[in-house]
């Protein structure tokens, strides 16, 4: 083969080869755009004290330096202190609600393996709060909690007894942080469910089979098959799972307001009042960068762990 031969078919391989990051580069310029820009004009907003008198401008803002991430990192002072409480309410309302939803999700999906009569329409039903939309579903949820016309007192209390005489009061004090964690399991329980009934779908039926001839019972064959055969799955969900539910901003938004109930404030409608209810955008800014160095590195960590714990798996 001649020199210009090689050359002309180098020259061909390099433009199949570079086709698909071509095709690619609009999404990621725009991907870019949409994401780092603003991600960056964060980052600086939070070096300067910007508030309402500079939002035409806010370049004009005096530079501060740290000293918004002083303030809000002082647990003596008021700023800080109720930082460090609504992140406190975030990580165990996202404690819960995760284990819950993989727990129900798992269960449902492990329940429904099996082929059954009316199997198809269960799993649709099962489906149907994933399906709807976010803030439909929470304003339907924040009717039923209503204290006099709520249907979640009429069956507690008026059907059922329940709870005294008197209603309660669900989206007030510290009924509203157990109010916010029913709607979030509610939503969230569903995409756990699709997730772990596509993993099981990859397992083989002889594996149960053997099992079964073996004398292993159904919680036996799921201690030893299921759940380790999902588990590279179950590692992407729960992180999924944990990073959607610490970032929540619409459901408790549509549920309490622009101002939660101390027990129910989480980071991402703290952030919101700080921002957009105080007109304090340079605190507010500062608490978003923290935020997001605090998903990394738990998502770093977390990666680390698992696939450290998986490759020790296979030796």
């Amino acid at each position: 083969m001649s020199t210009g031969t090689r050359a002309i078919t180098k020259s061909a391989r390099l433009r199949r080869s570079s086709l698909p990051y071509l095709l690619l580069l609009p999404a990621l310029l725009l991907e870019l755009l949409v994401h780092l820009l603003p991600m960056v004009m964060g980052i600086l907003m939070s070096f300067r004290r910007l508030t309402q008198f500079f939002i035409r401008d806010w370049s004009r803002a005096p530079w501060t330096g740290w000293a918004n991430y002083e303030l809000v990192l002082d647990v003596n002072r008021p700023v800080g202190e109720a930082l460090l409480r609504s992140f406190l309410t975030t990580c165990l309302f996202t404690l819960l609600s995760v284990g819950l939803c993989w727990l129900l999700g798992t269960a449902a999906a492990v329940f429904t393996q099996e082929g059954f009569r009316g199997r198809g329409f269960l799993r649709a039903l099962f489906l149907v709060p994933y399906a709807l939309p976010v803030y439909a579903a929470v304003i339907t949820w924040a009717f039923m909690f209503q204290r006099d016309n709520g249907l979640v007192n009429h069956v507690l209390h008026d059907q059922l007894g329940l709870g005294g005489a008197g209603h309660t009061f669900w989206l007030l004090g510290d009924n509203s942080f157990w109010a916010l964690l029913t709607v979030s399991v509610w939503k969230g329980w569903p995409f756990a469910f699709l997730i772990v009934t596509a993993a099981l779908q990859n397992i083989p039926g002889e594996l149960y089979e053997a099992a079964a001839l073996d004398g292993a019972g159904i919680w036996r064959q799921i201690h030893r098959i299921t759940l380790p055969s999902v588990g590279a799955v179950n590692q992407v969900l729960v992180l999924v799972l944990f990073l959607w539910t610490f970032n929540d901003f619409n459901t408790p938004f549509v549920l309490f307001g622009k101002s939660a109930p101390e027990a129910a404030d989480l980071v991402s409608l703290h952030i919101y009042q700080s921002s957009f209810v105080t007109w304090n955008f340079g605190t507010g800014s500062a608490m978003s960068v923290l935020l997001l160095l605090f998903l990394l590195l738990v998502t770093a960590g977390y990666l680390l762990v698992t696939t450290r714990g998986r490759r020790n798996g296979h030796v």
